[in-house]
């Protein structure tokens, strides 16, 4: 039996009926599709992802294109010097641009904000 100041059983009941109501409300809905089991079996929670590769073949690509066509590129520095001539080498830190009429270069690519193609050709 209740006591003077306390709400009766049913009107506790009928208070935590109305807040599980609100509260299934305002939730967003959960899938339990088995698609999501899959994706969750098969990488733990806690694990990160992978690091991205060191080298793609993107860069590969692009400049063996250009070796082999030997596109006239203009390469410009961080300092904001611009340098002209063909990609003749290149590996995972350096370029080597040789250039007509004044000296071949060995770039560092730290050294590269960007290198687009001359248009005079």
């Amino acid at each position: 039996m209740s006591t003077v100041g306390e709400p009766s059983t049913s009107k506790i009941e009928k208070r935590m009926f109305e807040e599980r109501r609100l509260d299934s409300l305002t939730r967003k809905p959960t899938r339990t599709a088995s698609g999501d089991l899959k994706d969750n079996a098969r990488r733990p929670v806690s694990a990160k992802k992978s690091a991205p590769p060191d080298q793609t073949n993107a860069e590969q690509f692009y400049y063996s294109k250009q070796m082999q066509s030997k596109t006239h590129m203009v390469v410009v520095l961080t300092d904001g010097e611009q340098l002209e001539g063909v990609i003749e080498w290149y590996d995972r830190e350096c370029v080597k641009l040789n250039r007509i009429g004044a000296p071949n270069l060995l770039l560092y690519k730290h050294c590269i904000k960007y290198i687009y193609k001359s248009e005079a050709e």
